[in-house]
């Protein structure tokens, strides 16, 4: 995935000016929602990237740690924010290299959709909370995601909830969805994306080997969206957070399911 200053995209770490505005205003949007919830004290981001939206958490009453997967991701996120207060280390989100019971609250954003079997990420946030710490998890809404090569599971509500259930003891479960110009916004881009993959007639992409998908997407999406998303970048759509909202009722066409778990149970007990 994306790396360092000069970051390569790959359409999973957002870069303000290239990635579409109506994606870096998803980002965003969730990330303001999580820190209505989350609370004070020391509060783990999981999947931290370049640190922008971790970035967001910093202020009296919190100290910010941040995690990720990548290197470079962690490099980039502390040449920019660590003199701000963000903490980063490079670290697997299926194995957080932190006692149990270290945070008060832990943020998972657009993460859990990357594994195969996302159960152990889950434990693993009920494991380094405290009794009462809080997670807010965000993921795309299975039925309303677009194609992508890097989302390996794709969450409805219920199956979200009955994972989250496992290992919290209180779990709400509602949505990040958009006024309709945003919803209107997402459509056409998939309409455009649609046209591109008709020019894969053999259906190639889900014939060969998955990481040969991923190689080829990874360098392809920024000339796609040099083409398509061209006018859709750096402000110029006018959509920001603002256009988002939080739901208590998300139905099939809610963008992106969210959802706050309290009273961990360690090692998914009870």
């Amino acid at each position: 995935m994306a790396t360092s200053t000069k970051s390569r995209l790959t359409g999973e770490r957002p870069q303000q000016g290239v990635t579409p505005d109506s994606l870096l205003a998803l980002h965003e949007a969730g990330y303001r929602a999580v820190l209505d919830r989350i609370g004070e004290g020391r509060i783990l981001d999981v999947g931290c990237g370049q640190g922008f939206e971790s970035s967001r958490f910093l202020g009296p009453g919190r100290e910010v740690v941040g995690v990720d997967y990548s290197a470079d991701a962690v490099a980039t996120a502390a040449s920019r924010y660590g003199s701000g207060g963000l903490r980063v280390a490079q670290m697997d989100a299926l194995g957080l290299g932190f006692l149990p019971g270290t945070f008060d609250g832990a943020c998972s954003s657009h993460l859990i959709e990357h594994f195969t079997d996302p159960e152990p990420h889950v434990s693993e946030l009920a494991r380094v909370l405290k009794g009462d710490g809080v997670a807010c998890v965000l993921t795309p809404n299975g039925p309303a995601d677009f194609e992508n090569p890097f989302h390996l599971h794709l969450f409805d509500r219920d199956e979200l909830r009955g994972m989250l259930e496992r290992h919290f003891g209180d779990v709400w479960l509602g949505g990040g969805d958009a006024a309709p110009n945003v919803k209107a916004d997402f459509e056409a881009s998939r309409v455009k994306a649609a046209k591109l993959l008709k020019l894969d007639a053999f259906d190639l992409r889900h014939r060969m080997p998955h990481e040969w998908y991923v190689w080829a997407y990874t360098r392809l999406l920024p000339l796609a969206y040099k083409l398509v998303a061209r006018d859709d970048t750096g402000g110029a759509t006018g959509i920001t957070a603002d256009d988002w909202f939080v739901t208590d009722e998300p139905d099939d066409t809610t963008l992106v399911l969210f959802a706050v778990a309290r009273v961990p149970r360690p090692e998914g007990a009870g």
